[in-house]
């Protein structure tokens, strides 16, 4: 099974790298880099995808599906479980979902695998360190291991929340490796901007994370309406069994039955928080538009952030949306992605400017 495995995430990874071979840009490493960035992305919009149709658990096993490497050896084991419960998380298309997802973080694994050694092999002549595609190695290896335990430890919430951070801290690493692969003029940006773009990044990072506990939690439609909480503007709120990280899903510390007190309290703290992010990020792309250098990602980060908020409302009164859904949790990476690209810029130039 495992030489199977190995087998189909080579094949997964033959295409970006012809795309990486045949391409005319001079610097090969950094097109590699951007292709893996690419598909990073499109990894963690199909991990959205998987959570949110309840694939998780499509194959409960890990690596493999029922102990073979793809669901056509695996068929009569998990049709058998598709009869036994039909609406349960093992299905024949749920299987597909959850082994496509590993396919694809497979073919990912080996292209950060590639960069890892082209970067030592190279070392001499590179125009930087190695070490930044060997810390993405590790978080690889260490994203692995949390897409195991997301399987064996049946959807706990802290252990799928952290698997989608560390996603998104692959997704950031990625982009600052492309971005120092070119040559940038230096220019002087304002010191209010490189002040607050660690701010605005640690906050978008506890909202992704709070955004993240509330799908992982399938507490997205614990309020019915917006702006109000079923009918209030601040529900009972219930912090201690929302916010205990250690627990099973749908259950408290305790192993008790989770209450839905707790599920309105994590969807509320999420939309309320969202205010601040908006503010922050809106203050960024603002000073960002200042700049002629930085004016495309100023507007990029304004029309994200009115995605997010027309993808969130709607979440709300279309009652959870699948492809709704798949476009905030895009939302979030290309927020992720956007200001890691604004951090790499500022942080390169020379000093700032009063």
């Amino acid at each position: 099974m495992l030489i199977q495995l190995a087998i189909i995430g080579l094949l997964f990874a033959v295409f970006p790298l012809a795309m990486v071979l045949i391409s005319k840009e001079q610097n090969k490493f950094r097109k590699l880099i951007a292709v893996t960035l690419f598909l990073t992305f499109d990894l963690i919009i199909f991990g959205a995808f998987t959570r949110l149709t309840d694939s998780g658990l499509g194959c409960p096993d890990w690596p493999g599906c029922y102990g073979e490497a793809n669901p056509f050896q695996a068929h009569s084991e998990i049709k058998a479980a598709e009869i036994l419960l039909p609406t349960g998380p093992v299905t024949v298309a749920k299987a597909w979902i959850e082994m496509i997802h590993r396919y694809l973080a497979m073919s990912v694994g080996v292209l950060i695998i590639l960069q890892m050694g082209f970067a030592w092999w190279k070392r001499k002549s590179m125009r930087h360190s190695p070490w930044l595609a060997t810390i993405l190695f590790v978080l690889v290896g260490i994203q692995g291991a949390f897409g195991k335990w997301t399987v064996t430890m049946k959807l706990q919430p802290i252990i799928v929340t952290i698997h989608l951070m560390l996603a998104l801290t692959i997704l950031a690493l990625l982009v600052w490796a492309w971005q120092r692969e070119a040559v940038l003029a230096p220019v002087k940006f304002p010191t209010l901007l490189v002040r607050v773009l660690p701010f605005a990044f640690l906050i978008l990072a506890l909202q992704i994370a709070l955004g993240g506990w509330v799908s992982t939690n399938y507490a997205a439609l614990a309020c019915h309406d917006y702006p109000l909480c079923n009918g209030e503007i601040v529900p009972q709120l219930d912090f201690e069994h929302a916010y205990t990280l250690w627990r099973e899903l749908g259950r408290t510390g305790s192993g008790d039955f989770l209450p839905f007190s707790a599920l309105i309290t994590i969807h509320w703290v999420h939309r309320s928080f969202a205010w601040l992010v908006l503010a922050v990020l809106a203050s960024v792309a603002w000073l960002s538009r200042q700049q002629a250098e930085t004016k495309q990602l100023g507007n990029a980060i304004f029309a994200v952030l009115l995605m997010q908020f027309m993808t969130g409302v709607a979440t709300i009164y279309f009652s959870w949306p699948l492809a709704i859904a798949v476009l905030h949790n895009a939302g979030a990476a290309m927020l992720v992605l956007i200001l890691s690209m604004l951090n790499y810029r500022v942080r390169s130039s020379a000093d700032p400017v009063s």
